[in-house]
């Protein structure tokens, strides 16, 4: 196993909650969670943009690849938006552990649903016993934390 992989997978983690917290006292700053994904978004593409010019050496696609390109292929960046909107608007009333709780707990259930169907390009990976225990797991440590 790559350990550089779960070292980023790890900071990805770490980075995803300073994020909600920054983009929540931005949200408070320019008084609009829109606003606030927006300018989040801007920022973003501005630093990934450098990275690709910088780092990136492989050849531009064509516009004619670009375009043949299935539609549901283009959604990354819509459902991007839509989790940082929703972070903007819940972080500061749910607390941010009650919040990515309900965050990993999705994204177990959607995890254990698309590899079981080899959703989105995915390998096939069927539910078996021990990612239903692992859900079950996981939804009582969700349980616990949101339990006030």
């Amino acid at each position: 196993m790559n350990y550089l992989f779960l070292l980023l997978a790890f900071l990805i983690g770490v980075t995803n909650i300073i994020q909600s917290g920054v983009n929540s006292q931005l949200r408070i700053s320019v008084q609009s969670p829109l606003l606030a994904s927006v300018i989040s978004f801007i920022t973003g593409l501005v630093g990934i943009s450098l990275c690709y010019l910088v780092f990136d050496k492989n050849p531009a696609p064509t516009l004619n690849t670009l375009g043949q390109i299935s539609w549901w292929k283009w959604t990354g960046g819509v459902l991007g938006a839509f989790y940082v909107l929703v972070v903007v608007l819940v972080v500061r009333d749910l607390g941010s552990a009650n919040m990515v709780c309900l965050i990993i707990a999705g994204q177990m259930l959607a995890t254990i649903l698309i590899d079981h169907y080899g959703w989105v390009g995915f390998p096939v990976h069927s539910i078996n016993t021990w990612r239903v225990v692992g859900m079950a797991l996981i939804a009582g440590g969700v349980y616990l934390v949101l339990k006030n």
